[in-house]
Formats: C-alpha cells, structure tokens, sequence
C-alpha cells in the first residue's frame, strides 16, 4: 500500500533534485565563453530571421489537372502561392494573398500578413471558387469571389468510427450506420440492432440475412463493400478488443479555474486487438458464406478487403500479429474458400510501415500483383503471378525501393521512389521508372540532391523538385514519357542567407560499429565558427526504426522526418556547440540487416554506430571536442533515445535532454512498439526500458514532458522520475501544463522550452554560468 509518507518522502526527492539540478553551474576553468543574454536572444530569433531571405525554393506542387499545377515558393519577406500551366512561361498568383490575409484576420483574432500566410498548402473546391487549408489546429474555408471571406470549416455528414491507433474501434462513439446502396442503385446492405439487412428500394421492403451480432462479436455497418455486378456484398463480422484507455489530467485549462480530466483510447503492447473476419452475403437468395479463418487466425490487422472486378473473389492483405508474417489473401466469392497469393516470412520483422505495405493489383483482376518484398535482403519490386504465386523480381541491387509511386497499366510502368542506387549519399531519394518484365529501368531525376516528384493525373509530364544541404531547391518540368527536360521552373536563390551567416551542414560518413559499414550524418557548426578552438559537441538523436532521419534537403526551417529543425540545431550550435546527426544501425532506407539491429532491441539505437562516427569525426577534426563527453537531446522515440545515453553508454554521453519519450516500450502505443518489439510482449522490452534501467543512470538528464501528449503517454515519463527517485539519481523535471506531443518544437512555449534546453547544455557541457532570468519582472 502506497501510504501519505511515502509520497511526501517522494515529493521532497523530486523538489531536492529539481531545485539543486537548476542551479547555474559555476564558472569552471575553461577558455570558452559564457553566452550571454543577447547571444541567447539571437539564437531564440534565429528562424524568425533567417526564414525569410530565400526566393524561389517552391513546393510542394499539385496537380490542379492534366495542363496545371500549383505551389508554394519563397519570396521576398515571406511566401506566395502560384499557378502555372505545362508550357507558361511565368506563372500566376493562385489568389490575392492580402485580401485573405484581411478575410482571416477577424476569425483568427490576430493580424495576418499575407507574405506569411498561416499554412504551407490548401485543398481548393471542385469549381475553384473557395480554399481549404488547416489552421490552428482546425480546417478553415475562404471564399475566393468578390469579397473573401473566411470561416471555419468541417465536412459534411458522419465521420467513420475512430479507432485506437487503428486496431481498436472506440465503441463509445456510434458508428455510420448508413445504409450502403448497390452499385446497380436497386438495394441497400446496412446494419441495425445487431443484425445485416437487405433492402430492395423498388417497394422499400427489408430482409433480415444474419441476426446473431453480439456486443462482443458485432457486425461492422462501416465496412459493408459490395461486389461490382450487385450479386453479393461483404460485412466485417468483429470480436472487439481491449477498450484500454489513458487518463491525463489538464492542470491549467485556460476556459476555467478547476482542471479538466480527459481520457483517449489507447491500445498498448499485449493488449487484445479487434479482430475482423469477413462475411459475405448472396442478394438474391440471402445465403450467408463464412469465410474460413485459418490463413488470417492470429490478426494484428487485416487490409479492407475489396472485390475484384469481376466480383468472382475479393483480397486483402493480412499482417500477423508480431509482424514477422504477411500474407495476400484472396477468397472466392461464391464460396468462402481463402488461399494465400503471396506471403512474407521473416524472423525477425516483415516492415510494414509507411509505404512498406502498399501493392497493386493489376486491373484488379487477381492475375498480376506488384509486390514488395526484402526477401534478397533490400527492398525491392516484384511482379506476383495472382494464380500460381510465382515472383518475378523486377529490381535488384544493394538499393532500396522507398515506395511505389504510380502504376500506369496502359503503359507497363511502374513509378516508385528509391534510394542508395546513385553514387554518393546512399540515402538521398530518386525517382525511377521500370516495365512490369524488369526491363527498361529509368533513371527519371539525374539532379544530384534529394528528390521530391509529383505526376500529373495524365501521367505525361512530372514536376521535379531537388535540393542538397549545400544547394537550394531547382524546379523542374519534365516529360514522362523520356524524362526530357522541358523547363526549369524555379531556381533558388539563397545567397542572402548566406551573407547573413548561414553554414550548411558538412555531410559526413564513417564507418559503423562493424568497421566496414558507412554510417551517415551531418555537423552543424556555430555561424562564426573558429577551427582554432575546440567545440563540446552534442547530439540531436531520433533512431526510430519507421524511417532515416537525418536531414538531405536544402530548406533548413521545418523539420524532416522526426528530427529537429536543422535552423534549431544551429541555434543551439550558435551558443558555442557543434551539433550532429546521425543515422544508426537499426533504422530504415538501409539493407534488412542494417534495420533488423532494431529488432527486440530498441535500447541499442545504433549507440556503438553513433558513437564509432563521433571518434572518426574527432580524429578527423581538432575542434571536435568530445573529451568531456558528448551531449544529446531528442523527442518522442529520440526522449527514449537520449535517456538511454546516460543509462546504457554514460562513459561517453554525460547530458541529455529528453522530451516526451516513449521510455518503456510496454507503455507507448501498441502500433508502433510491436512492429519492432514484437509480441507477445517478452523481457526484450524489459532490457530496453528506461525505467527498468534507472539505476544505471550517470551524467545529468533533463526531462521534458507536455502534460496532454496524444502520442506517448505522459505516464511514461513520471514512471521514469519516480524510478530515478527511488534509485536515488538527480535530474531535472520540467511539466509544461496544456502543451501535447509537440511541447517546445511545435507547440507553445517554444521559446521558454528552448531557452531551458540551452540553460542545460551551457551549464552542463559548456560548464559555464547562464543569464540570471529571474533578475527581471
């Protein structure tokens, strides 16, 4: 029993370690400089000084039609959105930036300048006549007619049930019991009171073809599909899973004094998932056909299932739970009998992230699949035979296949995304084309840098956007057929930004924790910076297996993947610090080897990779100072990340500041934990959690954490500082009330957060006093 005296005795450790761990460091014989005031203050504005002195970086560009498409390009003072079409030589304002800007200024409550728009893209209405674009955390509509005027904005009719990171319905919010028309118009499928009804819309007359749906096994009237001749459709018949739900307190609401409690359904690792099973129904005679279970018994999900065209079969793709098998399972209509197309088996995990799970069934017949698959130990494209199972491998080589970006039937191309095939940076992405035989690859984006291509719905032309660290967005226009150029659209001009200060980051490679391996990361050096003097150094850390994560495009200001803006590395830097990023063993866009380190082993984070590349850049580089230990700071799985530093490799990582980690795996959200951790849940978790591993805490660890975090539950952090507490460890614990997953990058108080992240290092690596901030009213 946890008794008054126990918590008081935890509160005076938490209050002891909080107040001695904020205290400035004294000033320690070092030749580096204190930054003052005014230095913090100028890395605080950095972004907002800089963004703003680049003209004609565009994207991302969308298609209107088959002749035009739109974009966002910097310019002078901020931004403008235009519209060109396939052979203009200069392209159009796409509407009048400051009547909108006046049109939202009103329904924002604050002024609005129209070079600074509050959103990056927009969705238009189909006639062209009104904008949609998201705005402070909500949709706004504006009408783009005489007089713009702009409200707020939702869909029309019911949203779909929500679900707990996707494999658990909410069963408190009421499903879209909507009846679902056939497609020859003549009936309606829909499910009421736990029963699946037909009706026939001649004379309205309604037919009961199953009445046994239960609380615990119910029919899903959201995912009735019906077969394209109008002779059968399909029902998801589910056995719902834990409803497990995480509690938070708002501390701070700022609509009342009195906190608020808010709950959100959030499945964990372990916890019983859904699990749906189809059930098909004859229309003209009301037979029911159960479809067998066996191939799809042990579900993590299963994919919508859809008829084929011919209404004959339907497929879906099923991954099982503990993602180490994935099969396309297609089930004959007419009788329920399944079999597996195709399968992957790995002992590890089968990635099915991101675009990792996409295919594409050819005329949606069944006879050709586009697949794929890791099975040669890269990723790559497969054209499955639909009857015999058989493979063909249309790419090969030590490259990755990122996604598949557009199948054009007509043609016999494929369009997907890749990386790693092209000298240099392995990770840089390209876009290429290959024939459904393997034949033909084209290499369709020869700019050396990292690519970002849309395609026009027509598939005749494509909108070339690259970019490297070291070079600003080029633009391009090209003909799909042959790749030929036909103009460049935008050339970037940064040469402002650069007279302002700006350094791109070094791009550096050395080899892993094998010796053999390359390992790949950029440095962020101050803006005046001296080689003559020695820099500590500190780490921005995200090794989340889902993705790479260091930076390769130009744009400095926003962040790519997970991590951190780079603008907010050289902010950090700018206080006396060099800055890194590196992509460990364990994360994606690499071989299956390369990522599998991930696999029941989250703590690794590729650390003896990471740390191989600090001892190479150092030797390499007189200024690298690593002899007093490295710093690192990350958020989410790089919180997890960072804590793990002092934890796991304190002999090397001595100050961590960690936001709003995931650090017990067995807390964080099902989805993503299992992929990697697998399931059932085993002491693989135990090994890696940080608060399993308190006690072998040494250095000093800040911890961040945004009281509503959606994402990782709040919990996990408070589990860590009373792990910490009771292993008798001292660090710094900062709660920001009313802030989620985004507190001090993306969400208020972002200066404040950042302003304590800098306190952390200057005092603890720098080892130098900071500004007094409490001198002040």
């Amino acid at each position: 029993m946890f008794h008054f005296a126990d918590l008081r005795r935890h509160a005076f450790a938490c209050l002891l370690a909080l107040s001695c761990a904020a205290m400035p460091a004294s000033a320690q014989s070092s030749p580096r400089d204190a930054p003052d005031e005014a230095a913090y203050r100028r890395s605080l504005q950095l972004r907002e000084q800089w963004m703003y002195l680049t003209t004609g970086l565009a994207g991302p560009v969308t298609w209107i039609d088959n002749a035009r498409y739109r974009y966002r390009r910097t310019a002078p003072g901020g931004f403008e959105f235009v519209v060109r079409r396939v052979g203009q030589a200069q392209a159009e304002a796409a509407f009048d930036p400051a009547r909108l800007a006046t049109a939202l200024a009103p329904l924002l409550g604050r002024s609005v300048d129209g070079r600074r728009l509050p959103f990056s893209d927009y969705e238009m209405d189909k006639d062209g006549r009104a904008l949609r674009a998201w705005v402070d955390d909500g949709w706004v509509r504006c009408e783009l007619g005489g007089e713009y005027r702009c409200a707020r904005w939702s869909a029309s009719g019911p949203s779909p049930r929500p679900r707990g990171w996707g494999v658990v319905r909410d069963l408190s919010v009421a499903a879209d019991a909507a009846p679902q028309r056939s497609p020859d118009g003549r009936m309606e499928a829909f499910v009421r009171d736990g029963s699946v009804l037909l009706r026939t819309l001649a004379d309205g007359s309604s037919r009961v073809l199953a009445r046994d749906g239960a609380d615990n096994d119910f029919y899903d009237p959201e995912s009735i599909v019906w077969s394209p001749d109008s002779s059968r459709f399909l029902v998801l018949r589910v056995k719902p899973g834990d409803a497990r739900r995480v509690t938070r307190v708002e501390t701070s609401p700022r609509d009342q004094v009195q906190p608020r409690v808010r709950t959100q359904l959030y499945p964990k690792p372990g916890d019983a998932v859904d699990i749906d099973r189809p059930v098909i129904f004859e229309a003209a005679s009301g037979r029911r056909i159960d479809v067998p279970t066996a191939l799809f018994a042990n579900p993590y999900e299963i994919s919508a299932p859809q008829f084929r065209a011919d209404g004959r079969t339907l497929a879906f793709r099923y991954t099982e739970r503990g993602f180490q098998r994935v099969r396309l399972v297609e089930v004959d209509a007419h009788n329920g009998a399944a079999r597996s197309v195709v399968e992957e088996r790995s002992d590890t995990f089968v990635n099915s992230w991101w675009h990792r799970a996409d295919f594409h069934d050819v005329g949606n017949r069944g006879e050709r699949i586009v697949w794929m698959s890791e099975r040669d130990g890269w990723n790559h494209l497969y054209m499955v035979d639909g009857r015999s199972g058989r493979l063909r491998q249309l790419t090969r080589g030590p490259w990755v296949v990122r996604q598949i970006v557009k199948v054009d039937e007509q043609r016999g191309w494929i369009w997907f995304a890749g990386n790693g095939r092209e000298p240099g940076d392995p990770y840089l992405q390209h876009f290429y084309r290959v024939d459904f035989d393997g034949r033909n690859l084209v290499h369709l984006t020869p700019g050396d840098g990292w690519h970002e291509l849309s395609l026009s719905p027509d598939m005749n032309h494509y909108v070339d956007t690259y970019s490297r660290l070291d070079q600003p967005n080029v633009t391009e226009l090209r003909d799909a057929r042959d790749g030929r150029l036909l103009d460049t659209l935008e050339r970037g001009d940064a040469s402002a930004l650069f007279a302002a200060g700006y350094r791109a980051p070094e791009t550096f490679s050395a080899p892993g924790r094998d010796g053999t391996t390359p390992i790949w990361g950029l440095v962020v050096r101050p803006t005046h910076y001296d080689p003559s003097r020695r820099y500590p150094v500190i780490e921005s850390i995200y090794a989340g297996p889902h993705d790479s994560h260091v930076q390769k495009k130009f744009w400095p200001f926003d962040a790519q993947s997970s991590n951190e803006r780079l603008i907010g590395a050289q902010a950090l830097a700018d206080l006396g610090f060099i800055v890194v990023q590196i992509d460990g063993m364990g994360t994606m866009n690499r071989s299956k080897a390369f990522h599998d380190v991930a696999w029941k082993n989250l703590g690794d984070a590729g650390f003896p990779d990471r740390i191989a590349w600090h001892k190479a850049m150092a030797a390499r580089d007189p200024s690298y100072d690593i002899s007093g230990g490295v710093g690192v700071y990350g958020a989410s799985a790089g919180g997890q990340n960072a804590l793990n530093a002092l934890e796991f490799h304190p002999e090397f990582y001595t100050v961590a500041v960690a936001y709003n980690g995931c650090y017990d795996n067995r807390m964080d959200k099902l989805s993503w934990n299992e992929q990697w951790m697998g399931w059932p849940v085993d002491d693989s978790y135990a090994r890696a959690s940080g608060v399993d591993n308190a006690h072998r805490l040494r250095g000093q660890l800040l911890l961040i954490v945004g009281e509503q975090d959606e994402n990782v539950d709040p919990a996990s952090t408070y589990q860590v500082a009373d792990a910490l507490i009771r292993a008798g460890k001292d660090f710094d614990l900062l709660a920001v009330p009313g802030t989620g997953h985004g507190v001090g990058r993306s969400q208020e108080p972002v200066d404040y957060i950042q302003r304590r992240k800098f306190d952390f290092f200057v005092r603890h690596l720098l080892k130098q006093p900071t500004p007094v901030w409490n001198a002040r009213d």
